[in-house]
C-alpha cells in the first residue's frame, strides 16, 4: 500500500483540529469547524486553503510555449506575460485527461498548474509528446500552495510582509494575471485566480516557506475573520459557481464540449492532441450536454444517480449537494443531448425513488465580488 503524502502545512492542520482523510494520495484536512460554516467564511470574509497537493509542471526552452499549445486546448500563444489562461488536455479520442491552468512567463518559460489525482499521468503525458527543445520539470513536492478567497482576501494581503513586494499591484492584478517577484531571495507566484467564485488568490512559494506564509496570514487576517477551510467546504463552493471536478463532470469519457466547456476548445489554432476529435464532434453534435437541476425536496443527488424525464433514463449526475449559500439541493448532470429541457417531467433516481427536479440555468451562483 502506497504511503500517503503530507503537504507543508500538514502539521498545521493538525494543531488546528482538522479532520484529516486521505486524498489523491495526500492526507489532507476534511473540515475544521464544519462545511457549512468554512463556507459561509469564504463567502462572506475571508478563508485560507492548503491546496499544495495540486501539481507544478514547468515547461521551459526556446519551443515552450509552442509545446504546450500542442497539449492543450486553449491558445497559449495567445497569452500575454503574466497572463493564465483555464484549459483541458485531452487524448486523440478528444476526451480529458485533466483541466489545468497555464501560466505565461514568456514563450520560453510556461507553468502548468494540474490537479493532484492527475500529476503523474500528465508529467508522462507531457514526456511522451516528444518536444524538442524543451525541458519538462514536475516540481510538484517543491512547491507550496496557499488559496487566499473571500471578499476580503486582497484586504488580508495587504496586511503580510510577503506580500509587500507587490501591495500596491493588487488593485491593478486583473483576473487571470499573476505577479512574480522575490520573498527571502525565492521566487513566489501570487495570481488572481481561484476555485470558489469569490474574489481571490493563490500563492505559489517554495515548500520551506509555506508554513510561515499560512502562520502571518492567520494572525494577520483574525480581525478581518480568517480561518482555514478543508475539503469539504472547497467542493460546496466550486460547486455552486458550477466549477468543473475532474472525476465528476470531466473524465476521460468525457469531452469538453459535453461539459459545457467549449469556450476554452480553439478550434482556428494549430494543431493539439484531440483537435481533430472535437471539430468531428462539433460537426455532428455532443452525444450529451450538462444541465442544472433543482430538486423539490431536500433530497441529495449524488454522482451516478439516474436522471430521468418521464420515467426514462436521459443521464447520469456528476455533481450534486445541497447548496448552503442558496438553501437548495442542486445537481449538475450529464443527459443525452436529444433531451427537451423545456419539456418537464424531471427526477432523479435517489436510492429507489423518483425525486422530481427541474432544470435551471447554470451557474447557479455568481459572487458580485467577481464583477
Amino acid at each position: 500500500m502506497m504511503e500517503l503524502k503530507k503537504t507543508p502545512l500538514y502539521e498545521a492542520h493538525v494543531e488546528a483540529g482538522g479532520r484529516i482523510v486521505p486524498f489523491a494520495g495526500f492526507l489532507m484536512p476534511v473540515s475544521f469547524e464544519g462545511i457549512v460554516s468554512e463556507h459561509a467564511r469564504v463567502r462572506t470574509a475571508v478563508g485560507l486553503f492548503d491546496v499544495s497537493h495540486m501539481g507544478e509542471i514547468w515547461i521551459t526552452g526556446p519551443s515552450a510555449a509552442a509545446f504546450a499549445d500542442r497539449a492543450v486546448t486553449n491558445s497559449v500563444a495567445g497569452l500575454a506575460q503574466g497572463q493564465i489562461c483555464y484549459t483541458v488536455a485531452c487524448n486523440e479520442r478528444g476526451t480529458v485527461l485533466d483541466d489545468l491552468l497555464v501560466y505565461k512567463f514568456s514563450d520560453e518559460r510556461i507553468l502548468l498548474v494540474v490537479n493532484a489525482v492527475n500529476v503523474d499521468k500528465i508529467f508522462s503525458h507531457l514526456r511522451s509528446l516528444g518536444g524538442k527543445g524543451v525541458e519538462i520539470r514536475n516540481l510538484t513536492a517543491a512547491t507550496g500552495q496557499i488559496a487566499v478567497q473571500g471578499p476580503r482576501s486582497q484586504e488580508l494581503l495587504e496586511r503580510v510582509g510577503f506580500a509587500r513586494p507587490v501591495r500596491d499591484k493588487l488593485d491593478g492584478l486583473r483576473y487571470y494575471r499573476f505577479l512574480a517577484y522575490e520573498h527571502r531571495g525565492e521566487e513566489v507566484i501570487l495570481s488572481r485566480t481561484g476555485y470558489t467564485g469569490e474574489h481571490g488568490y493563490e500563492i505559489y512559494l517554495p515548500a520551506a516557506l509555506t508554513m510561515d506564509a499560512w502562520k502571518e496570514l492567520l494572525a494577520a487576517g483574525a480581525e478581518l475573520g480568517v480561518g482555514p477551510i478543508g475539503l469539504g467546504a472547497r467542493d460546496t463552493l466550486r460547486f455552486e459557481p458550477c466549477l468543473c471536478l475532474y472525476g465528476h463532470e470531466l473524465d476521460e469519457e468525457t469531452s469538453p464540449l459535453e461539459a459545457g466547456l467549449s469556450w476554452l476548445v480553439k478550434l482556428g489554432k494549430g494543431d493539439f492532441l484531440g483537435k481533430a476529435a472535437l471539430l468531428k464532434e462539433k460537426e455532428k453534435g455532443s452525444a450529451r450536454k450538462l444541465v442544472g437541476l433543482e430538486l423539490m425536496g431536500r433530497q441529495i443527488a449524488r454522482q451516478g444517480f439516474a436522471v430521468l424525464q418521464g420515467g426514462n433514463a436521459i443521464g447520469k449526475v456528476t455533481s450534486g449537494t445541497f447548496a448552503p449559500t442558496l438553501q437548495k439541493s442542486l445537481a449538475l448532470a450529464l443527459v443525452s443531448s436529444r433531451t427537451k429541457l423545456d419539456g418537464g417531467g424531471f427526477a432523479i433516481d435517489v436510492r429507489g425513488k423518483a425525486a422530481e427536479a427541474k432544470v435551471v440555468s447554470i451557474p447557479f451562483y455568481k459572487s458580485r465580488s467577481m464583477d
